[in-house]
């Protein structure tokens, strides 16, 4: 168990500097955005380089953002039953989403992805606009990174909750220290 254990702290803190370069691209985008406005509104100016570039930032911000979201279980869910459980029932829950649902999802996206994403990088594709960027094959690329990074966070709840399924602590012993670990570590990752 030490290998997987160390396995996961290393996705973990993969997604975790994810998270923190997301935080500083959505500025940028942010920036880039309220830039393309005034230079468009007051001064008359447009770029369309400059555009492409906030959906590019967008679209990396969104891809690479839902490991992190994943790891500080920030997903939409429905948890009319699933707040009641205990940790092992949560757990569980947890393993089977991954295992039937985002895992295969995943396997889904990057192989379907495969060749749309190769092709680009082929032809090096641009931007169909004049003064466009010249990356397309990069704003695609964000599939497999996508599939990757929500593929190895995935891998890493898995490994969590099995941790949590086989660990030996009572169950209200476990709910107990697992939810105040798990509330700090979610808002350490919020800061």
């Amino acid at each position: 168990m030490n290998g997987l254990t160390v396995f996961l702290a290393m996705i973990d803190r993969i997604t975790v500097g994810l998270g923190a370069v997301i935080r500083w691209l959505t500025l940028l985008m942010v920036v880039l955005t309220f830039a393309i406005v005034v230079l468009r509104y007051g001064f008359n100016i447009g770029w369309i380089a400059m555009q492409e570039s906030v959906l590019y930032l967008h679209g990396l911000v969104f891809m690479l953002g839902a490991a992190y979201t994943l790891k500080a279980d920030g997903h939409v869910r429905v948890d009319i039953f699933y707040q009641g459980y205990t940790a092992k029932q949560k757990a569980l829950v947890n393993l089977m989403g991954t295992l039937i649902l985002l895992l295969p999802v995943v396997i889904f996206v990057f192989i379907v992805s495969f060749d749309y994403v190769l092709t680009s990088w082929r032809i090096a594709e641009k931007s169909s606009e004049a003064g466009g960027l010249p990356f397309v094959y990069l704003s695609k690329t964000y599939l497999w990174l996508f599939a990757i990074a929500l593929g190895l966070q995935g891998l890493a709840e898995i490994i969590r909750n099995i941790n949590t399924l086989v660990s030996k602590e009572s169950e209200s012993e476990q709910s107990d220290g697992n939810s105040d670990t798990q509330s700090q570590s979610h808002q350490g990752d919020k800061l």
